[in-house]
């Protein structure tokens, strides 16, 4: 599928949504709250200057490139996930108080004293009102919190592993797993330091990047991302390419990171340990790269040269395969792609479609799949009900 296709798929719907939702508000919001035709008429102006900035935010950027044009389009973003979340809260606020209006609507006895009956309509107006505002309120700490979580530095989710065929002398070996940082306007130099700082300070073993690294070209981006070229592990540091990485330019981005001493595994494998104990690291690139005109993924030349009597371990950005991956033999399966679907309601959705394979340790026969919800966000500067994370694993015999 062309990747143009690709993005309308995705683009439009999105797009829809954000349309309605901005409707919808000034309706509820702003319409039906007021009268005053100053106020009604800066609302208006207020939502179709956001609906517009935000549908075209990226234009901006690659239009009028500077550091205040930046800025702009992280405000948009942020206007994005505002706007869904002030929605989401108003929507669910009106559905509840339709459904209890029906429920009110009972028939009253005659008996009953009127003190019981349905408050007046000016009473019922101040009512909605207040329930309305209550509910944007609402949808904005709840936008609040998903950016403060965001920016936030991840946390460390350890997770045991049993690794089968995994030497004895390597219990405990720690792997740290960095994924979907998605270095670009947003995140940049300070959060790649401090994630950097973080993961060297658990002194892990061996560190991989599984893809979605950059949504930008080396040219602008380069300085940003040359912050990781401290990372530190005992047995290394490995990457893989994700999707955004091929939208950013792969090839330029693999030449880069080798430059900055990190191991890129394109459809090969590297033996991880010494001649006494030792495992399998072998690295696909992306699922989707055949999109772009890139020969991309390749299991067979990625395992031509792991033994299946060695225990093994593959990166691979997206979860997409593994059943094959699992037929194969490979003991873990390291990946990250879906963000766990990073903001809610987004998580459930992602978990209606990948499953056990949105986030955390599952398993398919022998074979065990690790997904981080990743350590970035993608779009809205916003985490909700999917927190981001640095992924520490610790292999154990199996």
């Amino acid at each position: 599928m062309p990747r143009w296709l690709t993005f309308l798929l995705w683009f439009v719907p999105i797009l829809t949504l954000l349309g309605v939702a901005h409707v919808y508000l000034y309706r509820r919001l702003i319409r039906d709250l007021t009268a005053h035709r100053g106020l009604r008429r800066g609302a208006q102006v207020l939502l179709v200057s956001g609906f517009v900035g935000a549908a075209g935010f990226r234009s901006f950027g690659v239009w009028f490139p500077s550091e205040s044009m930046r800025l702009v389009g992280i405000g948009l973003l942020t206007w994005m996930g505002l706007v869904m979340y002030m929605f989401f809260c108003t929507l669910a606020v009106e559905v509840a108080q339709r459904v209890a209006s029906r429920v009110w609507r009972g028939p009253v006895p005659p008996s009953e004293p009127p003190a019981s009956l349905p408050p007046s309509p000016e009473r019922r107006a101040v009512l909605t009102g207040g329930l309305a505002v209550g509910a944007g309120i609402a949808g904005l700490g709840l936008s609040g919190f998903g950016a403060w979580r965001a920016f936030h530095p991840p946390d460390v989710r350890d997770t045991p592993v049993r690794l089968p065929r995994l030497p004895r002398a390597l219990d405990g070996f720690s792997l740290v797993q960095l994924t979907d940082i998605h270095v670009g306007d947003v995140l940049q130099r300070h959060f790649v330091d401090e994630l950097v700082a973080r993961t060297n300070a658990l002194m892990p073993d061996v560190i991989v990047l599984t893809g979605d690294l950059v949504d930008g070209p080396v040219s602008r981006l380069g300085p940003y991302v040359a912050g990781f070229g401290a990372l530190a592990a005992r047995h290394g540091v490995f990457f893989v390419t994700g999707n955004h990485d091929y939208y950013s330019g792969a090839t330029s981005w693999v030449a880069f990171l080798e430059r900055l001493g990190i191991t890129v595994l394109r459809n090969r494998a590297v033996s991880i340990g010494d001649t006494g104990a030792s495992f399998s690291l072998a690295g696909v690139d992306d699922w989707s790269a055949f999109r772009m005109g890139e020969p991309g993924y390749d299991l067979d030349a990625a395992l031509r040269e792991v033994s299946p009597d060695r225990a093994s371990v593959l990166l691979a950005h997206q979860p997409s395969n593994f059943d094959e991956v699992a037929r194969r033999g490979v003991g873990l399966q390291i990946s990250g792609h879906t963000h766990g679907g990073q903001m809610f309601p987004g998580n459930l959705v992602a978990g209606a479609v990948w499953g056990s394979r949105n986030a955390g340790l599952s398993r398919t026969g022998d074979s065990q799949l690790y997904v981080s919800r990743g350590c970035g966000f993608v779009g809205p500067p916003m985490r909700v009900g999917a927190p981001p994370e640095i992924a520490r694993l610790i292999l154990m015999p199996g």
